[in-house]
C-alpha cells in the first residue's frame, strides 16, 4: 500500500459517495487509475464496506452503554453459546474479548435504563455470566469509524 492509497482510504474513510472524479482530483490521479486502486483494495479487503453512519440520537437511541463481563466458564461450549447470543442482539454495536481482569466488553445503544434492563434481562437468560457491570456514557468526547492511514 503506497501513499496514493493511504490517501484514497483518508478520502473514503470521511465520505464514501465521493465521485471518482472527485477523489482522483483530491489525491492526484486520473480517474481510471483511481478507479483501478479502489476496486484492488475492495478485492483485497481493505474496504470492507461503504456504509451510512447514522445520528443515534436522532433514530431514538440515545444511550450508550459500556459493559464488562466475567464469567467462570471458558470452556468452546460456553463460548459458542455467548457468541451466538450476542451475534444476534441488534443493540450490541462490538464485543470484544479482553485481556487482565475482565473477560469481554460489550458496546451497545439503546433508548433508555429500561431498554437497557430489557436487554440485560434477555442476555443472562441465553448465557450464564458470573458479573455484569454497565457504566453509561455521559459525555461523548470523541468518536470516529476512521483508523489513522495517514499517508506517509
Amino acid at each position: 500500500m503506497d501513499s496514493f492509497d493511504r490517501r484514497i482510504l483518508q478520502e473514503l474513510q470521511r465520505d464514501c459517495t465521493i465521485s471518482v472524479e472527485a477523489l482522483a482530483d483530491r489525491i492526484g490521479l486520473s480517474r481510471n487509475a483511481c478507479w483501478n486502486r479502489v476496486k484492488k483494495l475492495e478485492q483485497a479487503g481493505v474496504i470492507r464496506s461503504r456504509v451510512a453512519l447514522l445520528d443515534a440520537d436522532k433514530v431514538g437511541l440515545p444511550l450508550e452503554v459500556f459493559i464488562i463481563v466475567r464469567t467462570d466458564s471458558h470452556d468452546p461450549h460456553w463460548l459458542d453459546r455467548f457468541s451466538t447470543a450476542v451475534r444476534a442482539m441488534p443493540e450490541i454495536q462490538g464485543v470484544y474479548r479482553m485481556t487482565g481482569d475482565i473477560d469481554y466488553l460489550i458496546r451497545l445503544r439503546v433508548a433508555d435504563v429500561k431498554s437497557y434492563d430489557a436487554f440485560y434481562q434477555r442476555l443472562i437468560r441465553k448465557v450464564k455470566l458470573s458479573d455484569v457491570s454497565a457504566s453509561f456514557v455521559m459525555e461523548e468526547i470523541k468518536d470516529t469509524s476512521e483508523l489513522a492511514v495517514a499517508a506517509t
